[in-house]
């Protein structure tokens, strides 16, 4: 790198914690637009409260952790651990308040003139009302409760982390003067969005927990009530695994999420008018701190705001269901291996249907010339077709290798239930590598055909998850590549032997290749924009926070390499730094879909090379997980994916702009057209999906230029 400037300054980066922050406030900047169907802004704040919830269970609980250790070394923008911690606090708060005033003062009112009333209190429950809600609880909720009193003889009970209370004060009715605290947990297994009976014309729900709070004397009934006030809290639930010490890291993993609901209280939220003697007792008893405590002026949890999203009665407060188009070169009912044989096939989710990757494994399961099928697994659905596929290929005598990682956050239970199933099967079920998760998206599929064996291989920049794959934008790619067929053995040799390859042909892979090739391919465009040759980066991903990544960006932007960068969350890159990143610019889009393709451009004076992979630009992609980067060689799928790079920077709507000083703000359109990739893309994939009258080779991929 260049002597004169040092592209690791620390005040070239953003913290990524409050990058992360600035990510929320975008999606929250869509429950605030008013361009959006109102149903749809309920959605994207939800979406912020489940985001916090994760955030705080995972990135906050790693900072009080780092601190309790007694860890101080600075991040990559100069902050310890406890500077960081403060910081985040302050922009926590800030956040919710954020999200509680758009609740309050935009959504609530908006609701209500739309047909749907929330009973805030439930003492403004009219008379009729009242004697609904009674019989509701006493027939569908006192049977469930279990109210908790605490004493002398009954300790403070552990509170479930994400759960929602009902702390109480009493006194007993026999003329003890001390205050007694009572907890009941609201239900889970119950509804927690309750219809009641209201005006004419006019949908009425009230929360559960305002049914139980009425209602909550009939659980004390030799005690007076003096103060009843729901609260929860989040706990540290970031999995700590000694891998190496572990005879059997399935039994370990079972026995950690059972710890998680019981981790370290990191945050407390509380009604706003919680009683102070409530408050006080509730601190003391789970130990937080007064910047953890968040006074919230509404219901908590607003994740509950995906229930009320859910009523079937305002279908034209939504935007309109996408169904996924089909993929022309795959027409329902096609011998899919027979397709693959004549060119390389590239699908977009969501736009176009995931089902050929599911029909994939199915008809190699029952394809008697499949000799084995072998595949990684991070996070799948509830109830997987590919599953079942891969178990029924173990049945009918197919060599079955699956990778599930079990390290896969909050899927860890649901993958542990999918691996046991997969060994019953008679599948050979690899738990992952000590160290390290496999986060990589790859399947093999290994024929016997006439000419001899030939191997079929997808890979992917999203999960093998037929739900998921509704929602979130990805590529994928099914490919006969001799090269990649014989890469991609190597790599499941990998996984299961430990044999590292001697050379790879067309695939990186991470921990040991893959970092060391993008910087390589960012310092190639470097030089040739030194030697007054064309050079262009553009690349699409979730999250850019590594540092030596974003030095090398930094160093061949100041030698004149034009980069264009769509940075879905975190980045911890600064742009408009003169003489360092006045050549980088940053956008993020935020849309109905979640966006999760990871793409990477590099102009190579004028013979552009395109890649597809599962990691973003972050040092737990590069250095500590089994990630995939690989090529998109074949003229028509290359010039899709150029196209879906363009189309994403050229949208004016949803995109949001950094800038220099690391917020975002949207794109002034004037002078310029309303478009909306995402929208275009449905709109694209809706045409090329038609019936032509010309044969399918002929077919040429249109780019759209507007919706």
């Amino acid at each position: 790198m260049s002597e004169q400037k040092n592209f690791h300054n620390p005040e070239y980066f953003f913290n990524r914690e409050l990058s992360w922050i600035l990510f929320n406030k975008r999606i929250l900047n869509e429950a605030r637009d008013k361009q959006i169907p109102l149903f749809e802004r309920l959605k994207f704040l939800s979406i912020t409260a489940s985001n916090l919830d994760e955030f705080f269970m995972v990135r906050v609980a790693s900072l009080k952790d780092m601190i309790n250790a007694g860890y101080k070394k600075p991040d990559i923008a100069g902050m310890t651990p406890k500077e960081q911690l403060a910081k985040v606090n302050e922009a926590t708060h800030e956040l919710v308040n954020s999200q509680y005033s758009t609740y309050n003062r935009s959504l609530l009112p908006l609701l209500k003139q739309n047909g749907l009333q929330l009973v805030e209190k439930h003492e403004d429950l009219s008379e009729k009302q009242g004697q609904f809600v009674d019989q509701f609880f006493m027939e569908n909720v006192y049977p469930v409760l279990t109210p908790m009193a605490v004493d002398s003889s009954r300790p403070f009970p552990l509170i479930r982390n994400k759960s929602l209370n009902i702390g109480a004060l009493m006194q007993d009715k026999k003329g003890k003067k001390e205050i007694e605290f009572a907890t009941v947990q609201v239900p889970s297994v119950l509804p927690r969005v309750i219809p009641i009976p209201g005006e004419e014309g006019l949908m009425t729900i009230i929360l559960l927990e305002e049914i139980i709070e009425r209602n909550i004397q009939k659980l004390f009934l030799n005690y007076d009530i003096i103060c009843t006030h729901p609260f929860r809290i989040m706990r540290n639930a970031d999995l700590s695994i000694d891998e190496e010490e572990a005879a059997d890291l399935l039994k370990e993993i079972e026995k950690q999420i059972k710890k998680r609901q019981w981790g370290e209280a990191i945050r407390l939220e509380v009604e706003a008018s919680m009683d102070k003697r409530l408050l006080k007792r509730l601190r003391k008893e789970l130990e937080v701190e007064e910047e953890d405590i968040y006074r919230i002026d509404g219901p908590l949890d607003l994740t509950v705001l995906m229930k009320i999203y859910g009523l079937d009665t305002f279908s034209h407060l939504k935007v309109g269901k996408h169904i996924p188009q089909p993929v022309p070169r795959l027409p329902e009912g096609c011998d899919i291996f027979e397709e693959i044989r004549k060119g390389d096939v590239l699908m977009h989710h969501p736009y176009q249907t995931f089902t050929p990757v599911v029909d994939f494994i199915r008809q190699a399961a029952k394809d008697e010339q499949v000799l084995a099928i072998k595949q990684t697994l991070y996070r799948v659905s509830g109830n997987s077709p590919i599953i079942a596929a891969l178990a029924q290929a173990a049945e009918n005598g197919k060599q079955v290798s699956v990778l599930v990682e079990l390290k896969a956050r909050f899927d860890e239970e649901n993958n542990i239930v999918w691996a046991k199933k997969l060994e019953q099967a008679g599948c050979h079920v690899i738990y992952g590598l000590v160290g390290l998760k496999t986060h990589s998206k790859i399947t093999l599929v290994v024929r016997k055909e006439e000419d001899g064996i030939r191997r079929y291989v997808h890979l992917g920049t999203g999960n093998y998850n037929d739900a998921t794959a509704k929602l979130y934008t990805d590529i994928g790619l099914l490919t006969c590549n001799e090269a990649i067929g014989e890469d991609a053995t190597a790599v499941f040799n990998m996984l299961s032997g430990y044999s590292e390859p001697a050379a790879w042909n067309k695939l990186s892979l991470a921990p040991l290749w893959l970092k060391d090739r993008f910087i390589s391919l960012i310092q190639r465009e470097a030089a040739l924009a030194e030697n007054g040759r064309p050079a262009l980066i553009k690349a699409k991903m979730n999250a850019l926070c590594d540092p030596d990544v974003i030095a090398a960006l930094y160093e061949a932007s100041s030698k004149g390499v034009q980069i264009d960068l769509v940075v879905r969350g975190i980045c911890c890159l600064k742009v408009g730094i003169p003489g360092i990143s006045e050549n980088i610019r940053v956008r993020s889009i935020v849309g109905n879909f979640l966006e999760h393709a990871r793409i990477y451009y590099f102009g190579n004076d004028g013979k552009p090379e395109v890649y597809c992979a599962s990691a973003d630009w972050m040092p737990r992609n590069l250095e500590r997980r089994v990630e995939i980067l690989f090529p998109i060689e074949a003229e028509e799928p290359k010039a899709q994916v150029l196209h879906i790079l363009e189309c994403q920077l050229k949208d004016t709507l949803k995109a949001h702009v950094m800038l220099p000083d690391g917020t975002y703000e949207k794109i002034d359109r004037r002078g310029k057209e309303a478009y909306s990739a995402q929208e275009g893309f449905m709109e694209e994939a809706k045409l090329i999906a038609l019936p032509e009258k010309e044969p399918a080779k002929q077919r040429v991929f249109v780019p759209k230029t507007q919706v």
